[in-house]
């Protein structure tokens, strides 16, 4: 029996792939689903009166494991009236109907232009007792005008544009996303400063090219001049951004970041490929030459920056010369971690209809040699940080063996993975004391290709804002701009009649 059918209120459940901006986009999906009157659904709790899968359509195994567990959920759902599944992100935008014809028992799919459309969807499909398929070509409203449910205490995504200008061969992202919409820098920044009102410590810039960022508006300096603005703002301790485009990398960039305190010593660059011949297939407008001239000008303003890149291995034409010249890079490049993927075809790109689609085995080869390149690369530079002292902002999920080891876990500013030892009673760091949005300084230990140790006790534990809400269990809420949706459930009490000026708590 689900909630709704006991008499309580709707629950929901919403299940996230794919990237950043997907993970984003799903804290937008809760805020509108609780703004609306629902409720999120526990964890022991196997049917919610709501599921919601938020896709991605990058891999070529995406559609698989959509329909694997839209499968797992048909007879869960056949024994449970009034249980709904929706299906929205980019595999939404990109298959539209198909959704429903290959999985009549879907209720609601919506696209990844028109997030806000869901409560309304999932209404109308309860009274027609039929699948509702929205999908817009264009966005309709800027996602971050939506309200919120953040998913963490002291680190919060924020928006500064969606959709991407460019053209790459292998990417489906384009799309699917649409032409890049930038958002005013007053109401990014807006947003900054209410996440840090409600005592997040680090934001992360998102974009799927953030660097183009000012485009819309014809400021090619806008990206530089709003790293600089989070500068200024009180009580933000660290600043990222991802993903930024190469060809867009400009010295500006490079200044605001070396020049700006908090924003973090820490770049994400994808290469994709280190060949000429490769890169020109892909459309990446950027050649090695280029891409190795940023890094340099890089490390030359922040020597102790961490650069972390995407690599695709196997696209259609890549030879053992193009191949080897990708680790020429990586080995020049020196990357403290690298995403590596195995080219993966995708319907409606370029890539797809190339010649010269490589065998299955010679792209596995392959991308075994380049992990084991990577890993001697991140190894030895994670090395050169034993005997240091880091700054580590302790976060939750981050350690899988936690439990077990007695450690906690968190991020050094250069974006690295500290699991660290905690003090024993009374001292500086015990475990009873330290929450997850806490500050701890602590020495690195042991390296490992893939994350730091510090295993003695921290030299010194700073209690946040971020931590206090983390340890009552309170989650920042942006509330967006509300769009007149419906909601579910008893409307709420209204506010008692005050005289003069009201007074926050």
């Amino acid at each position: 029996m689900t909630t709704a059918a006991a008499g309580g209120p709707r629950t929901y459940q919403v299940r996230t792939y794919g990237c950043q901006m997907n993970v984003h986009d799903s804290e937008r999906i809760s805020g509108l689903l609780e703004q609306a009157g629902y409720v999120r659904a526990g964890e022991a709790e196997d049917t919610p009166d709501v599921v919601v899968f938020n896709t991605c359509a990058v891999r070529e195994n995406a559609d698989n494991r959509l329909y694997g567990n839209l499968g797992h959920l048909r007879p869960v759902k056949n024994r449970h009236p009034g249980m709904q599944i929706a299906v929205g992100g980019c595999l939404a935008q990109k298959d539209r109907g198909d959704i429903v014809r290959r999985a009549p028992w879907v209720d609601v799919v919506f696209g990844t232009h028109n997030i806000g459309s869901l409560p309304v969807l999932l209404e109308r499909a309860r009274h027609n007792a039929a699948a509702e398929v929205e999908i817009l070509e264009a966005l309709d409203v800027f996602p971050s005008t939506l309200p919120t449910r953040r998913e963490s205490t002291y680190a919060g995504w924020v928006s500064i544009s969606v959709g991407c200008n460019n053209t790459c061969t292998f990417c489906i992202v384009p799309s699917l996303r649409g032409k890049e919409k930038d958002r005013r820098p007053g109401d990014i920044l807006s947003e900054v400063r209410a996440l840090v009102d409600e005592g997040v410590l680090e934001v992360t810039l998102l974009g799927q090219n953030v660097n183009s960022y000012g485009v819309e508006f014809g400021d090619r300096y806008a990206f530089g001049k709003l790293l600089r603005a989070c500068g200024e703002i009180d009580g933000l301790e660290r600043v990222r951004f991802t993903s930024p485009h190469p060809k867009d990398f400009t010295d500006d960039v490079i200044a605001a970041m070396a020049e700006t305190p908090n924003v973090c010593p820490s770049l994400h660059m994808p290469l994709q490929s280190g060949s000429d011949d490769v890169l020109r297939a892909m459309r990446r407008s950027y050649r090695s030459e280029k891409y190795l001239g940023i890094i340099e000008k890089v490390r030359a303003a922040m020597p102790d920056a961490a650069i972390t890149t995407d690599i695709i291995v196997g696209f259609p034409g890549e030879t053992e010369a193009d191949f080897e010249r990708t680790l020429d890079v990586v080995r020049e490049a020196r990357f403290s971690s690298a995403f590596t993927f195995q080219y993966s075809k995708r319907p409606g790109t370029p890539a797809a209809t190339m010649d010269g689609q490589l065998p299955k085995p010679v792209v596995q080869e392959r991308y075994e040699r380049l992990i084991a390149c990577v890993e001697e690369i991140t190894w030895a530079e994670n090395k050169k940080l034993v005997g240091e002292t880091v700054e580590v902002l302790v976060a939750v999920g981050e350690g899988r063996k936690d439990e077990r080891t007695g450690r906690m876990s968190g991020r050094a500013r250069d974006g690295r993975l500290v699991h660290f030892a905690t003090g024993g009673a009374g001292e500086p760091g015990d475990a009873e004391s330290i929450r997850p949005g806490d500050i701890v300084h602590t020495t690195i230990t042991y390296a490992a290709p893939h994350h730091l140790n510090a295993d003695g006790a921290p030299l010194s534990h700073r209690r946040t804002r971020a931590g206090d809400a983390a340890e009552a269990g309170r989650s920042p809420r942006t509330p967006g701009v509300l769009l007149g949706l419906p909601t579910i459930g008893a409307p709420a009490a209204a506010p008692a009649p005050t005289t003069g000026c009201a007074v926050s708590p």
